[in-house]
Order: structure tokens, then sequence, then C-alpha cells
């Protein structure tokens, strides 16, 4: 008969503090901890855990663990363009915990891009110089739109509208849209730093905008200017089966100070009245755009053919602004 296994237990080795393991462990312990909680949950313990966080290393350590092709080339060109210290004097936190909390790379940086989040601006009136609410920016005659939240618009004609979609738009987070108007008699004054992309410069066009700040959204500089990075646009827009319309967009690479560097401009054929109805894609690849490049301004006109009163113009919807890293 063979021996039989005792069920004393083995006394167990006592725990051991994480304040008690070297600092290159620490930074190798806190680097499996998910971004938003090394944040909020580690970083306020003590100090060692604060100066871990704040500095570089454990960042890289989980950028390194991205083994797929787009994490390979980012984890290059991070040691090869790290960030700027010196940028920690405009942000809170260094400028890789950006770049891991907001995981910019193929996100949609575009805010309510089908007009799926509600807003209402009470009254405010052109050139009326009232403080605009946070996040939500409207101005024009009794502009009390809903679903603008996150765009600076100016409502010609019969303003802009939020409505359902005519036909399924593929990929789009909801099945909305924006609406556009136009009335040829209309006589507003055009906001000058938005000047109308129409040649004939008419006036009662529907033109709204998104200012996105690249840095903010996790894009450290030093990346941008790597010559690694491209900016992918597109936008989807349509027309009634009653109604002709016209659509143009144009979206501008800016630099720190809102200078303009690049611009991509589309001025499709306008849709004739009982034509077609369905929404189709304009697109555009920002390549080798050069540093300095801090914003994206994604600027859409619209209005419709018969100078109607409602909205039968151009139906605008599913816009994106994404950034990603070049493999080759």
């Amino acid at each position: 008969m063979g021996a039989r296994l005792s069920r004393r237990r083995l006394p167990a080795d006592p725990p051991i503090a994480l304040d008690a393991l070297p600092p290159e462990l620490l930074v190798e312990v806190l680097s499996h901890v998910p971004p938003r909680a090394l944040v909020t949950r580690c970083r306020p313990v003590c100090r060692a855990w604060r100066d871990v966080v704040d500095g570089p290393t454990v960042w890289l350590l989980q950028l390194a663990r991205d083994r797929s092709a787009e994490g390979r080339a980012l984890y290059a060109v991070a040691q090869r363009c790290p960030p700027n210290s010196e940028d920690e004097e405009e942000f809170p936190l260094c400028a890789l915990a950006r770049y891991c909390l907001r995981a910019p790379l193929g996100r949609n940086l575009i805010f309510n891009s089908c007009g799926e989040r509600g807003c209402r601006v009470h009254g405010l009136a052109a050139g009326a110089g009232k403080k605009r609410p946070k996040g939500c920016v409207a101005w024009g005659p009794q502009a009390r739109w809903k679903g603008f939240r996150g765009w600076e618009v100016e409502h010609g004609g019969n303003g802009w509208a939020v409505e359902k979609n005519l036909i399924l738009v593929p990929g789009a987070p909801s099945q909305t849209c924006f609406v556009t108007s136009f009335e040829s008699l209309i006589h507003l004054e055009c906001d000058v730093r938005f000047p109308l992309a129409d040649p004939t410069g008419s006036r009662g066009w529907c033109f709204k905008r998104q200012l996105v700040d690249l840095v903010m959204e996790g894009v450290w500089q030093e990346l941008l200017d790597s010559s690694q990075i491209e900016i992918c646009v597109a936008d989807w827009w349509g027309a009634r089966e009653n109604c002709g319309c016209i659509y143009r967009l144009r979206v501008r690479l800016l630099d720190m100070y809102e200078n303009e560097v690049v611009k991509f401009s589309a001025s499709p054929n306008p849709v004739l009245q009982w034509t077609e109805r369905g929404c189709r894609q304009v697109s555009h690849v920002f390549t080798n755009f050069g540093k300095g490049i801090r914003y994206v301004s994604f600027e859409q006109y619209g209005r419709d053919t018969r100078s109607w009163v409602g909205h039968y113009g151009a139906l605008v919807t599913h816009s994106s602004v994404r950034v990603r890293i070049r493999l080759s």
C-alpha cells in the first residue's frame, strides 16, 4: 500500500505589499490595469503610484501588448517620436495616457454624426452676441432646433431639421439625418469666419461645422507630425425624390492657431427633381500633410433647388473623421 498524502496544509507565504515591489516590477504590474482604472483608481493611491501613471513607461508597455499590425506600427512610432513632456502644461495627463484613454485610432471623432444627440438651443438671434451653450452652438433668427449638439450651425432659409433616414445608411450609429432648406429671399448676414462654398455667394444656405481637436482626442502632436498618420473623412448625403438639392462639403486641416494648411472640397452635381432618391458617400484621405496640424474643420452646406417652405434640401448623415496609422 502506498503512503497516504498528508492533509496538513503548508503554511502560506505572507502576502507581498505592492509598495514593497521594486519600481520596475511595480510598473510591470500596473501596466496590466485597464487605462481608466489606472487613472481613476491607481493614480490617487500614493505619490509613487502617481509618478508611475504620469510617466510614459507604463503606457508604452500597454501599447506593446497590441500585436496587431496597427499596434506594432504605432509602438514603433511611439518609440521613435515620443511625446513632448511640455504638453503636460496644457493637459493634466501625459500624452500617452490620453491616447490609451481616448483610443483615437479608427474611432469616429465626429460627435453626433447623425443628429442622434438631442440638444435644444433657445432663441439665439443672429449677431446677438449672447453666450453660446457649451457643446451646442446655433445662431440665426429664432433658432430653436433639436439634435445639433456638438455642431456650430447657421440656419439659412427655414433652417435645419433632424429626420429619419429615407433609406438605410450602412454603419451609421443612428438611422437619422440632418435636413437642409433654402429660401431665395432670405436676408441673413453670414458669419465671416465660415464663408459660403457657393461660388455665387448666395445667401440662405444651411451650414454647419464641427471642429475636431486631434490632440484633445488623444493623438499626440509628435505622432501627427511623424508622416505616419492618415486622416480619413467621409460624409453621406442624399435628396428627396420630389425636390432637387445641392450639397457641398469642405474639410480643412488647421494648425494650432486655426490657420488653414490643407483643404478638401467636394461639390457634387445637383440632384434634379424626380430623378433619384437615396444616399451616396463622399470621402477623402489626407496623407503627407506636413507638420503642425492640430484641428480638423468639418463643414457642410446644403439647400433645395425649389425654394419651398419646409425642409426639402440636401440630407446629410453619418459624417466621420477617422485617424489611422500608415502601415507602409
